[in-house]
């Protein structure tokens, strides 16, 4: 038996991943740094909604903060997983599912509470429509690198 390619559309997979390595210098609260909308109007606050996954990362991450007592840290890493409805706002509550502080329980608090509240200040995230639509319910895992004071990148 043969199977035959499919026709219907393309899914997105599973879970929606990305790396984020923090702290940015780009958008803050959860804006994405462009003057226009997807229909070219002007946003009230000057700013355009994210249209693609990769915009949506860095608009995400762009809350988090370093947070006082992680500094001694070389390299930190944590992963949280969420969903997000069409308008950008948060389902339930986000998990975290992966931290190297897993070993130093202060540090993982510290780390959790640090990336738990970056979601809360960007959420809602500003999403266009049609990216709301394309991820809605679908679980959405945020990871963060902090490379601390001597890091050298990913």
């Amino acid at each position: 038996m043969r199977a035959t390619p499919s026709t219907g559309p393309l899914t997105l997979p599973e879970t929606l991943k990305g790396t984020v390595q923090v702290p940015l210098n780009g958008p803050r609260n959860g804006m994405a740094d462009s003057p226009r909308t997807p229909d070219g109007e002007k946003a009230p606050d000057g700013r355009k909604p994210a249209d693609t996954l990769q915009e949506l990362y860095p608009v995400l991450a762009a809350c988090w903060e370093i947070p006082e007592g992680l500094s001694r840290f070389e390299r930190t890493e944590i992963t949280a997983r969420f969903a997000l409805r069409r308008d950008g706002s948060v389902i339930g509550t986000p998990r975290v599912t992966f931290s190297t502080q897993n070993s130093d329980t202060r540090a993982y608090r510290i780390l959790t509470d640090a990336t738990l509240a970056a979601i809360r200040r960007c959420t809602p995230a500003r999403i266009t429509p049609a990216l709301g639509a394309a991820i809605a319910g679908r679980p959405i895992a945020l990871r963060f690198i902090y490379q601390g004071p001597k890091g050298q990148g990913v």
